[in-house]
């Protein structure tokens, strides 16, 4: 047993001394948006904006998409049975730019947001065609920036992780978790290759020009994909286009969800993607976590060495949150992250799931 548990330790060293590495890598080289100018003439943008039951979220969020100088702010109303269209058509009401678009029945074998975008790209006009969820809060010159970051870039895609607006103790606990799966596993260096597969992107913030949005199929090539931002921003790579990604800083925040509820079923939709679509491995991943960040304090009491585990474990999160803005406490949460990720994992193991009141099966 003893020579069981010398070997898990010296894996999870390894493990956790891998990730630190690339957040430190990151740490220099990750670009966060900041406020510039554009060197050039500045594009037409549309920006995109799929909807479905977002009453809540537009009231707080459209007010600074209005900030944002573009050419339209076109919503589409996915068959919603709140308020959202009385809501856009409200501001509609106060600005022309702001368009309210009905959704159409969603086809057979679309994701609903893949049908929402898809229709939202066929009627815009713009050069740039920014697709923003319904929670992003843009910050005065936000979109100024991404183009300032495509332009620089000669960027085809350019793709936003928002700062992640985090009241609650579970926000706080878990979401975090979004920018470590990034931050500690994707070498920005890569972004930079023209290999497919080295790319990351974030479908809250997903600014194409219409060009490589065109070459890389748009959101009809990816319609049936869960995780269908990443496949997209791969097939754009595929198409020759260049893909830029950043940090949003204090120019792009989102709040995700409002509930812990909501955390279990949006995170919970997408966690066995990142997996291969293997349970064995959810799995794998569910008890390496738990043993990294959690167990590892009571392991301490049989062998010190599990104390260097729990340091890196703290340290990673302490970095990753001054990398993003994260408050400078929170790194003392990283023991719950396991605990309170546990439904998170037990319902992406599940064949079916249901979001935005629409039911799959994976």
């Amino acid at each position: 047993m003893p020579a069981l548990l010398d070997y898990v330790l010296y894996t999870v060293l390894a493990w956790l001394g891998l990730k630190l590495g690339i957040l430190l890598l990151n740490l220099g080289f990750f670009p966060v948006l900041r406020r510039e100018k554009l060197r050039g003439p500045r594009p037409t943008v549309s920006l995109l904006v799929p909807a479905r039951n977002e009453a809540h979220n537009l009231r707080e969020t459209l007010p600074g998409m209005l900030l944002q100088g573009v050419q339209e702010i076109l919503v589409l109303d996915d068959h919603s049975t709140d308020g959202t269209a009385q809501v856009v058509e409200a501001f509609s009401r106060q600005d022309a730019r702001v368009r309210l678009l009905p959704g159409l029945p969603k086809p057979e074998g679309w994701m609903g947001k893949t049908w929402a975008c898809f229709q939202l790209a066929q009627a815009a006009q713009g050069e740039v065609l920014l697709f923003s969820d319904a929670d992003v809060y843009w910050r005065k010159h936000g979109v100024r920036a991404v183009l300032a970051r495509m332009e620089r870039e000669r960027a085809g895609l350019v793709s936003v992780y928002p700062r992640q607006i985090t009241p609650s103790l579970a926000e706080r606990v878990l979401l975090p978790l979004i920018d470590d799966v990034l931050l500690c596993y994707l070498p920005y260096p890569l972004i930079a290759t023209p290999f497919p597969s080295a790319a990351a992107a974030n479908g809250q913030v997903m600014a194409f020009t219409r060009q490589a949005y065109l070459s890389a199929g748009g959101h009809a090539a990816v319609r049936g994909e869960v995780l269908e931002d990443v496949r997209l921003a791969q097939k754009t790579k595929a198409a020759g286009e260049r893909l830029a990604v950043a940090l949003g800083g204090g120019l792009v925040a989102v709040r995700m969800y409002r509930s812990f509820a909501e955390i279990i079923e949006g995170l919970g939709k997408n966690l066995i993607e990142f997996h291969g679509k293997s349970r064995v491995l959810l799995a794998l991943s569910y008890l390496g976590h738990l043993t990294a960040y959690t167990l590892c304090w009571p392991l301490a009491l049989l062998e010190p060495g599990w104390l260097w585990v729990g340091g890196l474990g703290l340290l990673e999160r302490l970095l990753l949150g001054l990398k993003t803005g994260r408050e400078g406490w929170e790194w003392v949460l990283v023991p719950l992250a396991p605990l309170f990720s546990t439904p998170i994992y037990l319902r992406s193991g599940q064949k079916r799931y249901t979001w935005k009141g629409r039911e799959y099966t994976r």
